[in-house]
């Protein structure tokens, strides 16, 4: 997720911002949007930067084993999160775990009227505007796979996603797990390896555009190399039809969709 987005709609739009962070999935990836928040915003001193209410419920049940229906539902505990942020006065909500997205819609009933951002989305179509008709690799949990929230998302949007193979995606899950257990970082980036070049081969040596879990490569999130030569127009994003899809654009006075 880009907190950018969350900096920009407070100054297109004038209004008091108060952004809600539903976080604890895990404690560092909260820590870490948050510290990507401070240094998006344009502040030369402690009352310029954007006030910002933080739930971090470490106990939320694991997403990935909720997917592969092994695990506890966790959209009680999600939704009980969503709406406490919305009663402490954020208007405008993120959830730095894509996994978690999953369960949107539960989130988004908690946290009504107030506008819940849907990272997955927001990554497609900024993908799709930097990079038209690209091959995307997706470095996720294997829940978000199983899900195929990016697979869907990226195909609205004219974009070929790619996803690791059994063994690669083994790896992705050790090189996760090793963060979240506050392992070694650089150990964690080798783990990667492996999917790294299974992404690589169907495209012949050529790189993919590539969603990275931030924490595990501590690199930039995309790496900006299509695989095609020739220059695409962007293609508009086929969104499907869902209540209420909200985002910081709806602070800037676009209908939500």
């Amino acid at each position: 997720m880009d907190a950018r987005e969350c900096v920009s709609a407070r100054r297109t739009t004038g209004r008091a911002l108060k952004v809600g962070i539903l976080g604890g999935m895990g404690p560092a990836a909260t820590a870490d949007f948050y510290a990507k928040l401070i240094r998006a915003t344009p502040a030369a001193r402690d009352q310029d930067h954007v006030p910002v209410v933080i739930w971090a419920d470490p106990t939320i049940p694991d997403r990935t084993a909720a997917l592969l229906d092994h695990g506890a539902d966790p959209s009680p505990w999600l939704k009980r999160g969503a709406h406490y942020v919305a009663l402490a006065g954020a208007n405008l909500i993120a959830v730095p775990c894509n996994t978690a997205h999953a369960f949107l819609g539960a989130v988004r009933s908690a946290a009504a009227p107030v506008p819940v951002l849907d990272m997955v989305a927001e990554t497609a179509e900024e993908v799709a505007r930097s990079q038209p008709g690209a091959t995307v690799g997706i470095l996720a949990t294997t829940g978000t796979l199983t899900a195929e929230l990016y697979q869907n998302a990226l195909s609205r949007c004219g974009l070929k996603p790619l996803i690791p193979d059994s063994t690669a995606q083994q790896a992705v899950m050790s090189a996760i797990r090793q963060v979240k257990a506050g392992g070694d970082l650089a150990h964690a980036r080798r783990l990667m390896s492996p999917a790294l070049r299974s992404l690589g081969q169907p495209l012949g040596g050529r790189r993919p555009v590539g969603h990275r879990d931030p924490l595990a490569s501590r690199r930039p999130q995309f790496t900006a190399h299509a695989s095609r030569g020739r220059h695409r127009r962007p293609r508009p994003c086929r969104r499907p039809p869902r209540p209420a899809r909200c985002s910081a654009r709806q602070l800037r006075g676009t209908p939500c969709h």
